[in-house]
């Protein structure tokens, strides 16, 4: 074949964007998978877990259809909702190979390792390619003594990939986004689950103590309650399922085990010192500002952002394909790709927090909204959310936002738009708001940060988008 000017190793979200976005700017280009198209986020993460989560949360609100005027029961059924993920990600993967293919982007199967800085070997073929971008991803890690077992020890990979197995009590591990995420989802889908950590879930993310707090109180609501300092000494299998031995000598036995322990990035078989890439103390690929790995070779995604979300490897994808058209004019951000939670309070988060900000000696000053008088969010039943907004006091510049309730992952997109610019509190100040809405507690955040901190200045100066209608 000839020599396509970008070649793509993974399918996942991040090497999907890069071959699209390529591909719409006029780039010959061939994207590599060597397992299921699309990755681990549209086949066993992002696509199936949110189906997993929108049947949680009308379960979830079950328990309160008797005040809105709504009788009957509802019953889950955790086989039947493995098969509905299975058919959503279905209809999306047939979606996503269409537009590729409708794109005249090449798409081969196999394993790709590096030949030399712009060669690869696909199966039994050379590809040289002006551009290579490494988005092989991540997989499941387990910490000792745990190792999967079928049917017995499984990842969240072997969990989406098969039918679950027999048996509704589940041990879950990991204090992280997976385990407290899969802790409200599989409780609210009909399984008895024990939730085991090491300590307070989400306690190393950069969610402040309020959302987390809140969280905490969300989860205890739906019956679920994390078990603290429960380390893991020894797991045995059997016919009477898995035994697991905690570190103070207590058993628990269980029918089986979903570890939701971490993730390390895909580096294997690659060859990367053939093509002079580098690997850094966690196993990341060592990138600079914009995603450049070696001389045209770039590395997006779990492989190469500690991040390790999808929303980065969209983003890291923006900033390789744009520094191979553009050198060096768009530079990676990850302080403003938004990270959302899906769990028995919904958190999204953009920007800096507290802590962040003020090791970057802002002065950082905070606009706080409640959605617990929110008429949409009443009209849905839904109490204990909240939005915030950071702004540094001097210069009024727009640091940070948290959003907590129903929605916050949409809302959050909103917010993603203006962090970043200069203007960021007057454009929120000037734009419009739909009502009965969510969104209208940006308004009164943003309000609240020049009332109390006597910032209406700049939140109120003229905005780009008042100017345009002068």
């Amino acid at each position: 074949m000839s020599s396509p000017d970008v070649a793509v190793i993974g399918s996942g979200p991040g090497g999907y964007r890069a071959a699209v976005l390529a591909a719409l700017r006029g780039l010959k280009v061939v994207i590599v998978e060597r397992q299921t198209w699309g990755g681990t986020c549209l086949n066993r993460g992002c696509v199936p877990k949110k189906a997993w989560y929108h049947s949680a949360c009308v379960m979830d609100d079950a328990a309160r259809f008797g005040e809105r005027g709504l009788s009957g029961t509802l019953g889950a059924d955790f086989p039947r909702a493995w098969q509905h993920q299975r058919r959503v990600v279905e209809t999306v993967r047939g979606s996503y190979v269409d537009y590729l293919g409708r794109l005249g982007i090449r798409m081969l199967e196999g394993d790709a390792r590096f030949e030399g800085p712009q060669t690869l070997r696909v199966n039994d073929q050379l590809l040289q390619a002006r551009n290579i971008v490494i988005a092989t991803g991540s997989q499941p890690w387990l910490p000792a003594p745990l190792q999967r077992v079928p049917q017995c020890v499984l990842t969240t990979d072997d969990l989406f990939d098969h039918p679950p197995p027999p048996g509704r009590r589940v041990a879950l591990l990991g204090s992280g986004f997976v385990g407290t995420e899969m802790a409200f989802i599989l409780s609210r889908l009909g399984l008895e689950v024990i939730w085991l950590t090491g300590r307070e879930p989400l306690s190393s993310s950069a969610f402040s103590a309020p959302a987390r707090a809140a969280l905490r109180e969300a989860l205890a609501q739906a019956g679920v309650r994390p078990r603290l300092h429960s380390r893991i000494a020894a797991v045995g299998t059997g016919d009477a399922g898995v035994t697991l031995t905690l570190a103070d000598g207590e058993r628990i036995v269980v029918d089986w085990v979903l570890a939701g322990t971490g993730r390390r990035p895909r580096t294997d078989g690659l060859d990367l010192a053939r093509a002079g890439v580098a690997l850094g103390a966690e196993g990341h690929v060592r990138v600079d500002e914009y995603n450049r790995a070696a001389p045209g070779i770039y590395a997006i995604g779990d492989v190469a952002n500690p991040g390790m979300s999808a929303n980065h490897a969209l983003a890291d994808a923006a900033v390789a394909v744009s520094d191979m058209l553009e050198p060096g004019r768009r530079r990676r951000a990850d302080e403003q790709v938004p990270q959302v939670l899906y769990s028995a309070l919904e958190l999204a988060r953009v920007g800096l927090n507290e802590d962040q900000a003020e090791a970057l000696e802002f002065e950082p000053a905070a606009g706080f909204a409640s959605f617990d008088f929110n008429p949409a969010a009443l009209a849905a039943g839904e109490r204990g959310g909240f939005l915030r907004l950071l702004a540094d006091l001097d210069s009024g510049r727009a640091l940070g936002a948290e959003i907590a309730g129903r929605g916050a992952g949409e809302l959050i997109s909103l917010l993603g738009l203006e962090f970043g610019t200069p203007q960021a509190l007057s454009r929120l100040a000037a734009a419009a708001y739909n009502h009965p809405a969510r969104a209208e507690e940006i308004l009164n955040a943003v309000e609240t940060l020049a009332a109390r901190w006597g910032m209406a200045a700049q939140v109120f100066a003229p905005s780009p988008l008042a100017a345009g209608r002068e």
